[in-house]
């Protein structure tokens, strides 16, 4: 069954930009998330992480290139209630 976004995460109006995604319960450190972006003939395509998700001066995520797909993983611990941001 299909999951846009893991059980730890949710969307919701951000003090950033619209939309964001925040945490429902702590996430740990180097946690991986799921795929954000991907690449489709050359065209760049968002999953709910990586159109949802905002930037900041200072992330708590970051995405790594595996192929053609980007990937999302935490930088630092996440607590419940928080915005993840690149």
């Amino acid at each position: 069954m299909y999951k846009p976004l893991p059980n730890s995460l949710t969307i919701k109006p951000s003090k950033i930009e619209g939309l964001g995604l925040f945490a429902v319960r702590t996430i740990h450190k180097n946690t991986y998330l799921g795929i954000s972006h991907y690449t489709l003939k050359e065209i760049l395509i968002r999953s709910p992480l990586g159109g949802f998700i905002n930037h900041s001066q200072k992330p708590n995520c970051k995405k790594v290139l595996i192929e053609d797909r980007w990937h999302l993983k935490t930088t630092k611990e996440i607590k419940k209630g928080e915005e993840l941001t690149l």
